[in-house]
């Protein structure tokens, strides 16, 4: 059945939509952790050529920013944009619309880029732009601190997820992410996407991902530690069945500068590190970073285009 807007509204006002469990009445104004109330904000719509080659393709990804995040990790690489000081209203039918313009533009896929504070809404306007011809596949691209309840919404309605899963110690979830139970809902939430969706399906001309999981991880200066813990888990836990990314791009911006222990980019020693334990233990689906990554270019102008 298709989310309706009584359904939504209800969402709103009672918000326990992600773990954080806020209670908040959106509907009425309130915001949560994530800084937003039930009016979708988003803050650029536009093809993006930086995801993984199966994502991007030739074309690029049709991705839609939505403004917060449910996770404030403390060095964010979308800083504006996850505080919620980019972004503008966008109706539910104008988000529909949005989804079949990308597809016009020649998008590979619909991108759902930090949506989970959304879920009602974006499953809605999904429904409604399937129904009015959308056929590209959607892909949702989370931080995973999510519940699988709120993602059941999405079932039918997603074909790729491209969640991360960012840790796998308590203490550095909580010193960075203010979430102590991060592994405890993304491992949840990961499994539930690989329920949903399966083992990967490619299109044997394009070479684009049609279906299935791509788990990214970013590494951390100084926490090869703790990427190994997350690779291993991923690779007893699903073998082949999903891809990995492993990456090297953590860019320390201005909001970091005081901060030691982040203020530095991940060393070519440290990736090495990490990619030679993963063919170790045998990970062949997965994705990697070549050069020096590190950079703001990977960072799009939040200008509110295509909205």
């Amino acid at each position: 059945m298709p989310m309706s807007t009584e359904q939504v509204n209800n969402l709103m006002s009672d918000c326990t939509l992600c773990p954080r469990a806020c209670h908040a009445n959106r509907l009425l104004g309130e915001t949560g952790f994530c800084g937003q109330t039930a009016e979708l904000k988003a803050a650029r719509a536009a093809l993006h050529y930086w995801e993984e080659p199966c994502i991007s393709g030739e074309t690029g990804s049709g991705a839609v920013f939505f403004s917060g995040c449910n996770m404030q990790c403390i060095f964010c690489q979308n800083h504006n944009i996850a505080i919620g000081k980019s972004g503008r209203a966008v109706s539910l039918r104008r988000l529909s619309e949005i989804f079949l313009e990308l597809q016009e533009k020649g998008a590979a896929n619909i991108n759902l880029v930090t949506g989970t504070h959304f879920i009602p809404q974006i499953a809605y306007a999904l429904s409604s732009a399937k129904d009015r011809g959308l056929t590209i596949p959607v892909v949702y691209n989370t931080g995973s601190y999510e519940n699988v309840s709120s993602l059941r919404f999405l079932d039918g309605l997603v074909d790729i997820y491209l969640p991360d899963l960012k840790y796998h110690s308590p203490e550095l979830s909580a010193k960075y992410s203010h979430a102590a139970d991060y592994f405890q809902a993304a491992s949840a939430a990961i499994a539930e996407m690989y329920r949903q969706t399966g083992n990967p399906q490619m299109d044997s001309e394009t070479g684009l991902m049609r279906q299935g999981v791509i788990v990214r991880h970013m590494l951390l200066p100084g926490e090869t530690k703790d990427s190994k813990k997350v690779l291993r888990y991923l690779h007893e836990t699903f073998g082949d069945g999903i891809y990995i990314s492993i990456m090297n791009q953590y860019t320390p911006l201005l909001h970091v500068a005081q901060l030691p222990f982040l203020n530095r980019s991940v060393t070519e020693e440290e990736y090495a590190r990490v990619l030679t334990f993963a063919e170790r233990i045998g990970i062949r689906h997965g994705f990697y970073q070549e050069g020096g990554t590190a950079s703001e270019s990977f960072i799009p102008e939040f200008d509110g285009e295509g909205l």
